[in-house]
């Protein structure tokens, strides 16, 4: 895979909002329809980068058809303890101008014989998406979907009339429970797993699959508990970054993160939510050796890294910003 695939370009297309459905409590769906022509292809398991009205940047996942070239959309849950992007999205109204930044995808559905979906409460949204093309693809798939109750639960009672016994709903309202320790020991060996929901699902399905000796694929919404903790470590020590598009050198300080500095020294770097989750800073390394403490990339070495948590390992890194 070249770095264009893992870092795509950046978009900035003018889009307006085309819809906007309340789809469950406190979830709205909104379609978005860019004025190209063509929009890039995109796979499930994508999230596009959108700015809002008042210039508020952030990341959703796609719940769309990949077909649809001209339109995107996303499902957004209005969070009570939102930095404004929920609330900015379900106050769009029709006709509304946005922009598309990038569309990404760190969480990919890999080809397999058989899929085990999970998700929690909006975690279902990247997940229609691999749904459908299971579906397409004729291989069998289930969803455990779980939540508070059956009326918060986007596209719930869709999936149940359109794809009947090979959806389990649990409501908690009603009592009902998901014991990811059983889905993940009676899952097919040759089945792809995948889950999306509140970190102490994400945490459970881990935890579940490196029990049974199972490789399991996850899309975070918020930094692992654990992981948040590790974000910065009191032996951290200064290091020497170069920006090799800039032409400068800066020196990261502990506790200072890459994507500050390069941005205090003008770098051309981008970044949003600073917890390592949503792959808007990955960057390009051409030298040195990266301590990787994000939830994407996860240590793979891609020849890149995110810039907002992750550190050297060496004394210098050389970077593409």
């Amino acid at each position: 895979m070249t770095i264009e695939a893992i870092i795509p370009a950046r978009l900035d297309l003018a889009a307006v909002v085309e819809d906007s459905v309340r789809v469950a409590d406190e979830v709205v769906a909104v379609t978005i329809r860019t004025t190209a022509d063509d929009l890039p292809q995109w796979e499930p398991g994508a999230h596009l980068d959108i700015e809002l009205p008042g210039g508020i940047i952030r990341q959703y996942s796609l719940c769309g058809d990949p077909d649809d070239r001209r339109r995107l959309r996303i499902a957004v849950l209005r969070e009570q303890e939102s930095r404004g992007g929920s609330r900015a999205v379900h106050d769009l109204a029709v006709g509304t101008s946005v922009r598309i930044l990038a569309i990404r995808n760190h969480f990919p559905l890999d080809a397999a014989d058989h899929y085990v979906f999970v998700a929690g409460g909006i975690g279902i949204a990247p997940l229609l998406p691999m749904i459908a093309h299971a579906e397409a693809s004729g291989a069998p798939w289930v969803l455990h979907y779980a939540g508070r109750s059956i009326s918060s639960m986007a596209y719930a009672d869709a999936l149940v009339d359109q794809h009947g016994p090979r959806i389990a709903l649990y409501a908690r309202e009603e009592g009902a429970r998901l014991d990811l320790d059983a889905v993940i020991a009676g899952a097919p060996t040759d089945a792809g797993l995948y889950c999306c929901g509140p970190a102490g699902m994400m945490e459970q399905f881990e935890q579940a699959c490196l029990m049974h000796d199972r490789d399991g694929h996850m899309e975070r919404f918020a930094a692992a508990a654990d992981k948040s903790a590790d974000i910065v470590r009191p032996d951290d020590e200064a290091f020497e970054v170069h920006l090799a598009r800039t032409g400068v050198t800066v020196q990261v300080q502990p506790g200072q993160s890459i994507l500050a500095v390069a941005e205090e020294a003008g770098g051309d770097v981008f970044g949003s939510c600073e917890e390592g989750i949503c792959g808007t800073c990955e960057t390009r390394v051409i030298e040195g050796n990266v301590d990787h403490r994000d939830d994407v990339l996860c240590g793979r070495d891609t020849g890149t890294m995110m810039i907002c948590v992750s550190r050297a390992l060496s004394r210098r890194l050389v970077i593409d910003a």
